[in-house]
Order: C-alpha cells, then sequence, then structure tokens
C-alpha cells in the first residue's frame, strides 16, 4: 500500500529548484545543483516501513527565515525557559536539532511518522552545520507528547488527554498538529483546562491535505476543524513563498493567523537530513515557536497576552499574518477604560427663604400696574388737549328750540 503522503509536498519537491517557487534556492547540493528533498508524511499505511534518516541536505536558507524575521527577532529572545508541548505523532529523541531538550511522555520518543518531529524542529530545531535550517526558538524546550496512534491515526480523546497532560507537566505553549471533524465538546474541555492553567494552545486551521467525502471524494467545505475552532485557540493557516495558498489547499473557516506553511524545509526523527512539507499544521508550529519567544521575553504575559500580541502585532492581510519581531517589540495599547474618579456626594443648599419671593412678586405687580397707568395717559393726555378738556355735547332731540342760536 501506498503511504497517505501530502500531494502538495510531492509537488513541491519534485519542483524545488524553480526560482519561481522560492525567494532564495530551497536546497542545494554541496556542489550548488538542486536537491530534491523527501516528502513529509502525514500517516502511513499499516505496512509501511517507519520513517529514516533523509540522505539529502538543504544548504540555503528557506523563505521563511526572512518572513518571519528571525535574525532581528532572535537578538530578543530565543525561547530559552519555556516548554512547548507537541501533541503529535511524537518527536525523535535522536534527531541532532533537538538533542538534549526533548522531553517524551510515555512512547512519545519514538515517531515512526516523522511529522511530529518535523513540526518540533520548526518549533525549536536548533541549527546545525551552516544554520540553513533551525526553529523559530532554538532555545526552548520540546514536550513530546502523543495525539496519535503510531501510525499517524489521530483521535479527538488522545487529543485532549495530550493537551491535559502537556499543560500538567508545565507546558506553557501547547501545538497541537492536527485538524479533527468530530469531538467538539471534548477538545473544548480540554482547551478550557489548559487555559485554567495559563497554557497557550495553537492548531491548524484546515487539515494539510483536502478530506475525503462519504462518498469518496474530496470534500472542499469550508468547515470547522478541531481544536483549532475553539475560541481560545489560535487558529493558523498557512501560506507560500509568494504570500498566497496554493489553488489545492483545503479551504479554511475564519483563522486567526496566516504564516509560512508550503514549501517548507525540516528534520526528521534521525539523522541530520532534512525533508519538505507543505500545510497548515506546519504554519501553526511557525505560530508556537513565535509565542514561546514572546513568552520567554516577557514571562510576567499570560497566555491571553501573547495571544493578543500576536495577533494584534501582525501584519494586515486578508488574514493577518505572522510578524515575529513585532510579536516582540510592539507597544499595544491598554484595553481597559481609564478608570473614572469616583464623584463627590452632591451638597444640596437650604432651601431659599420665600420672603425675597413674595417681594419679587409684589414689586412685579406694582410695577405692572405703572406701565398700565402710563400707558392709559398716554392715549388719554393727547384726546383731552384735542377737545380742550371740555366734554362731548350731547345731541339734542329733533324740533326743540328751533331757530334758536
Amino acid at each position: 500500500m501506498q503511504s497517505d503522503r501530502y500531494r502538495r509536498a510531492a509537488v513541491l519537491a519534485a519542483a524545488v529548484a524553480l526560482p519561481a517557487l522560492v525567494m532564495s534556492p530551497l536546497a542545494q547540493a554541496d556542489d550548488g545543483g538542486p536537491v530534491s528533498l523527501p516528502p513529509l508524511r502525514l500517516r502511513m499505511a499499516a505496512d509501511d516501513a517507519c520513517a529514516t534518516a533523509s540522505t539529502k541536505t538543504a544548504e540555503s536558507r528557506s523563505w521563511k527565515h526572512q518572513a518571519l524575521q528571525l535574525s532581528r527577532s532572535w537578538q530578543l529572545s530565543q525561547g530559552a525557559g519555556v516548554t512547548v508541548a507537541v501533541v503529535d505523532t511524537g518527536v525523535g529523541l535522536r534527531s541532532p536539532a533537538l538533542s538534549g531538550r526533548v522531553t517524551a511522555e510515555g512512547r512519545a520518543g519514538e515517531d515512526c511518522v516523522g511529522h511530529g518531529t518535523f513540526a518540533a524542529g520548526l518549533i525549536a530545531g536548533a541549527p546545525l552545520g551552516n544554520g540553513a535550517v533551525t526553529g523559530v526558538a532554538p532555545a526552548a524546550r520540546v514536550l513530546a507528547v502523543r495525539g496519535t496512534d503510531e501510525r499517524g491515526n489521530a483521535s479527538a480523546a488522545l487529543v485532549a488527554d495530550g493537551i491535559r497532560s502537556a499543560v500538567d507537566d508545565g507546558a506553557k505553549v501547547v501545538y497541537v498538529g492536527l485538524a479533527l471533524t468530530s469531538g467538539a465538546e471534548e477538545l473544548t474541555r480540554a482547551v478550557a483546562y489548559a487555559r485554567g492553567k495559563d497554557a497557550l494552545v495553537v492548531a491548524p486551521a484546515a487539515p494539510d491535505v483536502v478530506p475525503e467525502g462519504p462518498d469518496g471524494k474530496p470534500d472542499t467545505r469550508a468547515r470547522k476543524y478541531w481544536p483549532a475552532a475553539v475560541p481560545e485557540v489560535l487558529s493558523v493557516v498557512d501560506y507560500g513563498p509568494a504570500g498566497t495558498r496554493p489553488q489545492d489547499a483545503p479551504a479554511v473557516l475564519a483563522p486567526d493567523l496566516a504564516a509560512p506553511g508550503d514549501s517548507v524545509v525540516g528534520i526528521g526523527p534521525e539523522g541530520s537530513g532534512h525533508f519538505i512539507g507543505s500545510g497548515s499544521s506546519l504554519a501553526a508550529a511557525h505560530v508556537a515557536g513565535a509565542a514561546a519567544l514572546i513568552r520567554s521575553y516577557q514571562p510576567a504575559l499570560s497566555a491571553a497576552d501573547v495571544s493578543r500580541r500576536l495577533l494584534e502585532a501582525a501584519y494586515p492581510d486578508g488574514v493577518p499574518k505572522l510578524d515575529v519581531y513585532a510579536g516582540l517589540t510592539a507597544v499595544l495599547p491598554t484595553r481597559a477604560p481609564a478608570a473614572e474618579a469616583e464623584a463627590a456626594p452632591a451638597h444640596l443648599p437650604p432651601a431659599a427663604s420665600d420672603e425675597p419671593r413674595e417681594r419679587s412678586l409684589l414689586l412685579g405687580g406694582v410695577a405692572l400696574v405703572v406701565a398700565v397707568l402710563v400707558g392709559a395717559a398716554m392715549v388719554i393726555v393727547p384726546l383731552g388737549k384735542r377737545r380742550g378738556w371740555r366734554p362731548a355735547v350731547r345731541n339734542r332731540p329733533s324740533g326743540a328750540g328751533a331757530g334758536h342760536v
């Protein structure tokens, strides 16, 4: 049987030498020629052999190094003192880039698939050789927790248990490399438990390959995936060197952040060789690494504060793009409104006496009378003058005293 591989990763691996796909050459052999890196796997068939060391090595820095401004960010923080849990397929303890910085729960120190180790390398891998491949927080510690079985098959119960056990063991950032279509209630409770322990959970907003529908055909609908759909989780989607997602990428529903996730080079569960992969799970790993840098640089910040910094300092776009350096240095406005001064108790003056009011009414009445008298005088006096101050003569009856002068 063939393994369930990243289809996009395989295509990119075959075309890795094309300069249009990357900001700088993605992989070169020692003689300067192009190198095709083996693709990263997501799950394995029952009869597939476990991942082995890659014999190919990238000699030039991946495009993500520049996109995330890692060189500037490392001048402030490299994630020392912070533990990031990787809830995935496990993390190989024999990987040189993570040597001495991985603690595993149970059998999570074995990674037959390779995906968990690859993600852990993106989060906290130290530079080896010429430093072409490195994680975002190369001084952070990794706690390996299984969220799948040995072949990479996930379940909500495994992921929920992994989140709880990770925060119980002191992880302040929890990376979940899985996007599940079920388990909403169980995973919501697990995330709430993590938040109660002041841990930030980061997860991909969609799976790395388009899922199959009930009819066996690709299901391209945008839908909720868990635990990313939980409001307190930072849900992350991928983008590539050109700043956009590939046309065949799985649809996403309202992601919080975008980060480099396509044509990404990383480590394997053993050896110093490299693999290439694509998908939102890899983008989420970069965000988890950025969270580790912030928690190391400003340890007094809560998980909610770190989440807010990553979101509000992100580069504005259709989906805001992760800006690691801005997340470390931005001065964000306070959310709480300024406290209003407590109002002093009101002091009412004593009731006014009625005497001034009565006096005012009396004076007003007198003034009104005077005004009326003056107005009347102005009419009567001129009329009297015209009549010589004589009373008007009454008309006599007709015929009385006729002819008398």
